[in-house]
């Protein structure tokens, strides 16, 4: 990466660098906070949609799947708000961290996979290996591109900075705009000295 070139997305925090610590509150308490609560709110949710599609472990684990695949389109989706919208130091550790990092889950796809070698199953522990690692790239891809067309979209509907389609004129042609009477009287004093007092 050239150097001064604009990065899409930071890495993480580097307390050294004056602009990634611009990223945490004054308060670090408010960042661990947010990432607990979305944690939860992330696991919650993950529980239960394993609630309802439960697996034996024989069978394909569409539960984890599913969380893993979408969890890795929302935060491609997420990522490319961030690195394009300006927003609060909490957004990303409440919703990156916290939310889909508690929702989505590494541990249980690696257990998935032993259960079903461990149960004799080796085509179902393979093919849900492979297709999730797959289907977690193209989500991150898929997510990403989707939230840059639809920012894309809004900003060519107004999405401009305030004044950045104004026409900017000279001074000169300000003054030849304005209504008679309504702007001060710009010629020179002995102009508007003769006007007064009429023709000697």
């Amino acid at each position: 990466m050239t150097q001064g070139a604009p990065r899409r997305v930071d890495p993480d925090v580097d307390l050294r660098v004056p602009t990634d610590r611009s990223e945490l509150t004054a308060h670090p308490a408010t960042v661990l906070g947010a990432i607990a609560a979305g944690g939860v709110l992330g696991a919650l949710a993950r529980a239960g949609v394993q609630a309802a599609l439960p697996h034996t472990p024989t069978g394909f684990p569409w539960s984890t799947f599913a969380v893993n695949v979408t969890g890795c389109l929302l935060i491609g989706a997420l990522m490319a708000v961030l690195g394009r919208r300006r927003v609060g130091p909490l957004v990303r550790p409440f919703l990156g961290v916290g939310v889909l990092g508690g929702f989505t889950t590494f541990s249980a796809y690696v257990v998935d996979v032993h259960r079903a070698l461990a149960a004799g199953a080796a085509g179902i522990a393979w093919g849900y290996l492979a297709a999730t690692l797959a289907g977690g790239l193209l989500a991150v891809v898929a997510g990403d591109a989707l939230a840059t067309r639809l920012l894309g979209r809004g900003a060519g509907r107004g999405g401009r900075p305030p004044g950045s389609g104004r026409r900017r004129r000279s001074p000169k042609a300000g003054r030849d705009d304005r209504s008679p009477g309504t702007g001060r009287d710009d010629r020179s004093p002995e102009a508007g000295r003769m006007d007064r007092e009429g023709p000697r």
